[in-house]
């Protein structure tokens, strides 16, 4: 099976807030910053990864392990 996964980091930078989003697919990682400005809400977040996800210009992919996390569900509070 082919695992794919993506993940966005928003983080301070001063003075800017800048998104890091990781992309791994068949064990290679590829990334691309955005820089947003002003501390971007959750909606904007979201119009951006919507309106730009495909148009962004990521990095040279580099060979990565990806470690799966391991839930124990006995810690899970679902109610």
């Amino acid at each position: 099976m082919n695992d794919i996964n993506v993940k966005l980091t928003v983080f301070f930078e001063n003075p800017f807030w800048v998104g890091v989003f990781e992309h791994v697919e068949n064990n290679f990682l590829v990334a691309s910053k955005v820089t947003f400005g002003a501390e971007p809400k959750g909606y904007e977040v979201l119009d951006y990864i919507i309106k730009n996800y495909y148009s962004l210009v990521f990095s040279p992919a580099v060979e990565t392990k990806i470690k799966k996390d391991k839930t124990n569900l006995r810690k899970l509070n679902v109610m």
